[in-house]
């Protein structure tokens, strides 16, 4: 029983912590370009070079978090529905 117990605490306390997270922190850095709004290639010499604009994040480097994405819907229909 005390090991039910343990895995409720601990699941509850990563879903406290990622709401807050996404709260405080709604946006997180894009995956597909790490951050830069852009890809990183290289010229014929090797060196780094600007690539094409990031198409998932819209060049800004930023995404929305899923928990944000998710409580932002919620809030739209919840909108919805009582006007």
């Amino acid at each position: 029983m005390p090991l039910i117990a343990l895995a409720s605490a601990c699941l509850l306390v990563v879903t406290f912590g990622y709401s807050a997270l996404c709260a405080g922190s709604p946006f997180g850095t894009c995956r597909k370009c790490n951050g830069f709004g852009f890809a990183m290639t290289t010229d014929r010499k090797g060196r780094p070079k600007r690539g094409k604009s990031c198409r998932r994040c819209k060049a800004t480097g930023k995404r929305i978090r899923a928990g944000r994405w998710l409580y932002n819907r919620a809030q739209r229909i919840y909108r919805e529905g009582t006007h």
